[in-house]
This record gives structure tokens, sequence and C-alpha cells, in this order.
């Protein structure tokens, strides 16, 4: 039980890149996008726990009910951003597959944009309430572990071209790069002395050297 709410299993539901085809479809999307970002504007005001479905309703000038029409519970929501970020990690997946050229630039556009232009105060909010509730929590983990496989896939493609170190699995690097980028978007959340974007792409250049494929005379060093 999560905010008054049981929590159900959330599915992953992406949105689709195709305008709605009539009226009643667009107004269904627009209403659903006053719900979702209103939430959002919500949640990084008050903190999650804090804000009821009436002030999410409230803000986006639909009834109460309206708000169960769209998302079962305010978790939901959550789920909802998530699974957009689950939704560009996919689309850069099938870019990184169709080109020709390398991979790695897609793989740092991604890291390096994947949280966008969220308020440090809404980050620190979605932090708290995965540390918070656990159900909340368990969506992230199964979340965490779709983004690690789709890492895992882009980093394989540019093992397979030589772009990158083959010494460690993709796996292993997908796993290591994921702890690192979540660690620097909680941290300037906590503390965001300049902007995410700027910060993410500093942290990728620091690490990108560490990637790069390495010659048997370094591995022979190393051991």
């Amino acid at each position: 039980m999560v905010g008054g709410h049981r929590m159900s299993s959330l599915p992953i539901a992406h949105r689709s890149a195709k305008p709605p085809a009539n009226r009643r479809e667009r107004h269904r999307a627009e209403t659903r996008e006053r719900l979702f970002h209103a939430a959002l504007r919500l949640f990084a005001e008050r903190g999650f726990q804090e804000t009821t479905v009436e002030a999410i309703t409230e803000a986006a000038d639909v009834g109460k009910g309206t708000f169960f029409n769209y998302f079962p519970t305010k978790e939901h929501v959550l789920a909802s951003f998530g699974d957009e970020r689950i939704a560009m990690i996919a689309r850069a997946v099938e870019d990184a597959r169709k080109r020709r050229g390398p991979v790695l630039p897609v793989i740092k556009h991604l890291t390096t944009n994947l949280v966008g232009q969220e308020s440090a105060a809404l980050l620190r909010s979605i932090y708290a309430a995965h540390a918070s509730c656990t159900p909340v929590r368990a969506e992230l983990q199964k979340r965490l572990r779709r983004a690690r496989r789709l890492f895992t896939e882009m980093l394989l493609l540019a093992q397979q071209r030589g772009e990158i170190r083959q010494d460690l699995a993709a796996a292993e690097l997908a796993r290591l790069i994921q702890i690192v980028f979540h660690g620097v978007a909680l941290s300037w959340a906590l503390n965001a002395e300049s902007g995410l974007c700027e910060t993410t792409a500093a942290v990728w250049n620091f690490l990108a050297p560490a990637l790069s494929p390495r010659s048997k005379q370094e591995s022979r060093r190393e051991r």
C-alpha cells in the first residue's frame, strides 16, 4: 500500500510516436499530458508523498475522477516517467543497430541526455519516492534491469565494431555505466552547481578513455 492505494503491477506503456488520429484521441492524449506534467510539477514543489490526486487534478483543471481514467494511482505517474526513459533507450538501440558508423556517439548522447532538463527538485522527489516506497522501488528495479539489458546491446555492438574495450563483458560495462550516471544524477539533484547535461557530459568525457580498446601490451602490464 503506497500513498493510500494498493500498487498493482505497472505495465510499460511507451508513448506512440504517431499523433492521435481523431479529435477524441487527441483530447485524451492532451488530458493525459496535462495530468502527467501537473503531477511532476507538484512532486517537485511538494514532494511525492505530500502530493494528492486531488491536487493533481486541480492543477490540471480536470475533475478528480478523470485522473483514474489515465493513471490507476499517482505511483503510475512515476512509472510513466520511467517508461519514457526506457523508450528513449530502446530508440537509441534501434538507431545503433541501423548505423553503419560508430555506435559510441549514440551511447554518449543517450547517457548524457537521458534525464534531460528535469529540475533538481523533481529528481529529489523521485529519488525520495523510490527510497521510501518499497513497491515503487521494486518497479524502479525492473526498469533498471530493462535499461541495463538495452545498454548491454549497444555496448556489445560497440565491442564488435572495435570501438571499446573487450576485456570486460558488455553486461559488466553496462552495469558500471548505469551505477555511475545514476550516482551523477542523484549527486546533481542534491547539489546542482551546474547544468545536469553539462555535468553528465563532463563525467562522460572523464570516463571515455577507460572505455577505449586496450592493447595487448597494456593488458600484459596490468597482469
